[in-house]
Formats: structure tokens, sequence, C-alpha cells
């Protein structure tokens, strides 16, 4: 089955949490987006909203909020997520996923 590592912040005590998240669980996070809002039941976090807001796909590629689905696409990036450039003005082709 499909396990997922999730980790979940305390924004007021600035603290992470790595949790693994397998089985019916899992299901839950399944075709979300992100930006889309999950309950934290799956999290033993009963009573909490969680907030997806990025991760990677199996093969380290990071995930893009603006790429429609789950597809890999090959962008010209010039800055924001998936590239930091060393020179002003730098562009580059790199893989991210949706």
């Amino acid at each position: 089955m499909v396990e997922f590592k999730v980790v979940v912040n305390d924004i007021q005590t600035g603290k992470s949490y790595n949790i693994p998240v397998s089985g019916h669980h899992a299901n839950s996070l399944i075709g979300k987006k992100i930006n889309d809002e999950v309950d934290g039941i799956f999290v033993s976090l009963p009573g909490y909203k969680l907030q997806i807001t990025g991760g990677t796909d199996k093969d380290g590629f990071p995930m893009r909020h603006d790429i429609p689905g789950s597809t890999r696409r090959r962008l010209l990036l010039s800055k924001g997520l998936g590239f930091k450039p060393t020179e002003r003005g730098k562009r580059k082709k790199k893989s991210v996923r949706g």
C-alpha cells in the first residue's frame, strides 16, 4: 500500500512533526491539490483541519500549485518553487510535478 510522510507544523511552538501515514488513512490524501484542506483525523489529530502546502513525488521533484493534475512537466523557470537562480535573470528548464 502507499505510504506518505506527512510533516505537520505547529505554528505556535514552531515545532514540526513527521508522521508516516499508510493504509486507509493515506486514501484521504490521494487526489488532493495544494492549498486543499483535509481533516486531521488521519494523522491522529481529530478536530484539526490541515492545509496541504507542498510536497515531492517519489523521485524528489517538487510540487507546484500552478500545474494542473499530477503530471510531471519541464518548465522554464526564472524564480520560485523548484529553482533558485545563482545569477540575476538566469532561467533554466527544470522538472516539476503538478
